[in-house]
């Protein structure tokens, strides 16, 4: 006779179910990422430091206490002088308080830090004659390096192994004569804007002499803010006075509004994250989690419902967000909203030239996490649309992308799924003209000293391939964790590229990718030997991806490369562009 446990385990079997426990945020903790602990002895030590020692412990509850964002959200990190914490144009999801010590940060610079000595690569275009030369000048081995080339700044060098490399500055003084500095002292924040807001760090900042710092992830600095006064007014204010300031006198539509009327949007703008995902562990393995759901609409979150009164104009700060509408009994993609992209302009102009109350035409969704800034109604009324020429002007420079229509669905619905939505580069192939010549690699690696730099392989849909190339996203989430900042964006053309010599091969950019983009490869000398470790004799790793041929002149070789017109890299957030290609 079967036992009653033995009988539920067949059925389980029978019905292919599995069980597992439920994800919990501090699944992985912030000290994993670094192999560090925060003993309670530490936590201690922190709560006796203003502002920590204000904060009222009573007003935390349920699983979110405040000692457990403290030692799960939080952990110590120190640094030298000279030592780089952060650089202008990385990308970061953590803020940092000061323990101890003095850091200074690189506000203005009249002669730009040069690049070598941030760990990151100056973008030198090559020549038309070097560009020739690279034809037949090409080294025989795959992923040849020059060792020689991997020298050291005469002002910067390395410090620390592995994972733990970081770059540090030999004369700060030198460095940052030109820059228009300001000191950062011990109980002190720093890069709350950056970790809030999802966006890159607005300056360098180096450390002026031995210091201590708690860096806390943004969630545990979200959920200190929601829980405490103190820190909330503090970082609420910085982020108004700066990061709000300037995101909208960037943003196109409040081009032609005044200080006054910007400084009044800045004083009653709301600032709202929508997403149920936190950063526990690598980001591709929660994207894949995702994935998984993908069509359960419940796991996007409604950040504006359609057929509901517009109680503001929604500007998309940073991630992305999906545009449905209701049909038959479920809904449609009509389109996605990016950084910048404003949602609610149509009816709320609507409804203030009619007098009457309206509605949003469509549902605006978070897909993943997405932040937005919110104009109420009466304040977007006062200022865009008390000229009603100009407000004729912003709904028509604003209307939905409604040009997704026009695109088969399952195709629409894809670009969503996977994410594609965020590339501002992405590599599309056309598999009805592809004829397989591989022309575009070849021309890849002509124009990288034989090493290409991409995969003709990827997803297909609707016989469309999204190639396994970097697509250079808008929320490039690769480089969080580079430790020496080889990974970083062109802060004047905004390509996501490489710098091989500081590359330490940690691969966390490799794993942190949505996409699979970017490839850990062994590199070789010109013999085709394998170049080794000293110490260990593994072999040398380098992390190598598209760069969009960022020193060519003419762009990328790929593109140029492909004879029968089947390749094209893409802004997947310029709609209409999207559709002429895939109705061509």
């Amino acid at each position: 006779m079967i036992e009653e446990s033995q009988l539920k385990k067949t059925e389980s079997n029978l019905t292919g179910a599995a069980n597992m426990d439920r994800q919990e945020r501090w699944n992985v903790s912030f000290c994993d990422e670094i192999d560090s602990e925060m003993t309670p002895e530490i936590i201690d030590e922190l709560l006796a430091v203003s502002p920590f020692d204000s904060i009222d412990n009573s007003r935390f509850s349920g699983k979110i206490t405040l000692r457990g964002i403290l030692e799960n959200d939080c952990r110590i990190r120190t640094f030298e002088k000279g030592e780089i914490v952060v650089r202008q144009g990385d990308w970061g999801n953590s803020a940092f308080f000061v323990l101890d010590g003095q850091l200074i940060a690189d506000l203005e610079s009249e002669k730009k830090t040069e690049s070598s000595i941030l760990g990151t690569r100056k973008p030198n275009r090559k020549s038309f004659f070097q560009r020739v030369a690279q034809l037949w000048n090409r080294p025989k081995t795959a992923e040849y390096r020059d060792v020689t080339k991997y020298g050291k700044s005469q002002q910067v060098n390395t410090l620390g192994d592995g994972t733990q490399t970081r770059i540090f500055l030999s004369d700060i003084s030198q460095t940052l004569d030109d820059c228009k500095t300001a000191a950062i002292e011990t109980g002190q924040f720093f890069g709350e804007l950056s970790a809030l807001g999802r966006c890159p760090r607005q300056a360098t900042v180096v450390a002026n002499s031995n210091c201590k710092l708690v860096e806390i992830r943004w969630q545990g600095l979200r959920d200190l803010m929601r829980n405490d006064q103190t820190i909330r007014t503090h970082i609420d204010s910085i982020f108004r006075e700066r990061a709000l300031k300037w995101f909208l006198l960037n943003t196109p539509i409040f081009a032609k509004c005044s200080r006054e009327q910007i400084d009044k949007l800045v004083q009653l703008a709301e600032f709202a994250t929508y997403g149920q995902y936190d950063w526990a562990g690598s980001f591709k393995r929660i994207s894949e989690r995702i994935e998984e759901h993908d069509q359960n609409l419940n796991l996007e979150p409604i950040i504006a419902n359609e057929g509901d009164h517009p109680n503001g104009l929604i500007i998309v700060r940073s991630g992305l967000a999906r545009l449905t509408k209701k049909f038959e009994n479920g809904h449609k993609t009509i389109g996605y909203l990016g950084p910048g992209q404003v949602f609610g302009v149509k009816e709320i102009a609507a409804g203030w030239k009619e007098n009457v109350s309206g509605a949003f035409d469509y549902s605006l969704r978070s897909i993943g996490i997405t932040t937005v800034v919110v104009i109420p109604t009466k304040v977007a009324e006062e200022i865009l649309f008390s000229d009603e020429l100009a407000s004729r002007q912003l709904v028509s420079q604003n209307q939905q992308p409604s040009e997704f229509e026009s695109i088969n669905q399952d195709f629409v619905e894809f670009l969503v799924k996977k994410r594609i939505a965020n590339g501002t580069a992405t590599m599309l192939i056309d598999m009805d003209r592809c004829t397989r010549c591989d022309d575009c690699v070849k021309a890849c690696a002509a124009t990288h000293e034989n090493n290409p730099r991409f995969l003709r392989n990827g997803p297909v849909q609707n016989n469309v391939m999204v190639a396994n190339a970097c697509m250079h996203c808008q929320d490039p989430v690769c480089m969080i964790e580079c430790p020496t900042g080889a990974i970083h964006r062109d802060v004047d053309e905004g390509e996501v590229i490489i710098n091989d010599n500081t590359c330490i091969g940690c691969t966390s950019c490799a794993n942190n990718c949505p996409y699979d983009a970017i490839r850990m490869v062994d590199i070789r000398n010109k013999n085709g030997d394998l170049i080794r470790d000293s110490t260990s004799q593994l072999p040398i790793l380098k992390a190598t991806k598209c760069d969009l041929c960022f020193d060519q002149l003419g762009g990328p070789a790929c593109q140029r490369a492909c004879p029968h017109g089947a390749l094209v890299r893409m802004n997947t957030q310029h709609v209409q562009s999207l559709a002429d290609w895939f109705n061509r």
